[in-house]
């Protein structure tokens, strides 16, 4: 340990020691605070769990929001060589720990010109999105970054929107030997609908300018008198398919005696190329011996929630393979995570060198 904080990976290692599941994240935003403080900040916890942090004084308003809170599923942490194994390594207390140390690192010429606010947000991996959606009025920024793994020579412009469907249908009993659809079978009819529907709409389109569809639960209930069956599906949206566009397609294709619900709409994003933050990144990963690449996720995540309340240049950042996202295997090279902490550093320096404060 080194004064007056940890050494990069030893504060990533305690974080992903401690459990924080979409929902119970407390302990490890304390955990991030009293580094944050430590480490010369403002801290605090806010009232969604959010770790807090703020550097610097200057007229530039910059926030770098990153989830803290995890998928299920128990990753041991350990060190194997150059791999730091745990959940979360990669999405996203990996990428959210660069983003301390990087703020962490700044000079005080930055300080002077930029106030930067931190924020490990909450209930990323659930359908809430509990703490982005709590700062979404409460900070005004010029510019931002999301922590999500894309790699330190990535930098990702664009998620995919997103639709959660629910559909039910339930029907008077009738004989097995009677040549009619049972209530199963119809939610079975209306899926292979939208199926055909979205592969009408995916023709010569690339995977993030498609439709995507997945099923995640199919349900018969016992009953008496009455058959009764439901369905989840979710939607992955390209940026030409608006969700309430989505549901008018939805809705139509549904018979009249099947019920559907929509919940989980997020709008697609995808921010231009050539901003003073693009160039920021580019400078950045260029200074460590990198080549910058733009990406497009097929996912979502805090961009697609935050971007309509903040209309200002946005990217996705941080060391990690998206590839390992909440699986048993998730891990850090160690190498890419502290050349992610390097390139952050440089490029906030560039952004407050070369930008202004939105008027």
């Amino acid at each position: 340990m080194t004064a007056p904080h940890l050494e990069p990976v030893e504060f990533l290692r305690r974080a992903l020691e401690i459990p924080s599941p979409s929902g119970a994240e407390r302990e490890v935003a304390e955990y991030l605070a009293a580094e944050m403080e430590r480490l010369g900040m403002k801290a605090w916890v806010d009232e969604a769990d959010n770790a807090r942090g703020v550097r610097g004084h200057g007229p530039l308003q910059v926030v770098l929001l990153g989830h803290i809170d995890t998928v299920a599923g128990v990753v041991p942490v350990r060190l194997e060589g150059e791999k730091l194994f745990g959940r979360g390594a990669v999405d996203a207390k990996g990428p959210f720990v660069a983003f301390v140390l990087a703020v962490a690192g700044l000079p005080k010429s930055a300080l002077e010109a930029a106030t930067f606010h931190l924020v490990g947000a909450t209930e990323e991996e659930a359908p809430s999105s509990k703490g982005a959606r709590y700062v979404a009025d409460k900070l005004k920024p010029d510019y931002v970054i999301i922590g999500e793994p894309s790699g330190w020579q990535g930098i990702t412009l664009g998620y995919k929107g997103r639709l959660l469907v629910r559909a039910r249908r339930e029907k008077d009993h009738f004989h097995s030997a009677h040549q009619e659809a049972n209530a199963a079978e119809e939610l079975i009819s209306y899926f292979t609908s939208i199926k055909a529907w979205a592969e009408a709409m995916n023709v010569g389109a690339r995977a993030f300018d498609q439709v995507q569809y997945t099923l995640r639960d199919f349900r018969i209930q016992p009953a008496e008198l009455k058959q009764k069956a439901e369905m989840l599906f979710d939607l992955r949206l390209p940026p030409r398919l608006h969700p309430e566009e989505a549901i008018r397609h939805l809705t139509a294709y549904a018979p009249p005696t099947i019920d559907l619900d929509f919940s989980g709409r997020e709008v697609p994003y995808v921010g231009p190329k050539d901003t003073p933050l693009t160039r920021a990144m580019r400078v950045g990963i260029r200074a460590q011996g990198g080549t910058p690449v733009f990406k497009y996720k097929t996912g979502t995540c805090d961009m697609n929630v935050l971007a309509p309340h903040w209309t200002v240049p946005m990217v996705a950042y941080g060391p990690g393979d998206s590839v390992l996202d909440h699986t048993p295997i998730e891990h850090v090279e160690i190498p890419e995570f502290l050349k992610g902490i390097a390139v952050l550093r440089t490029a906030l320096e560039a952004l407050v060198g070369q930008a202004r404060p939105t008027p």
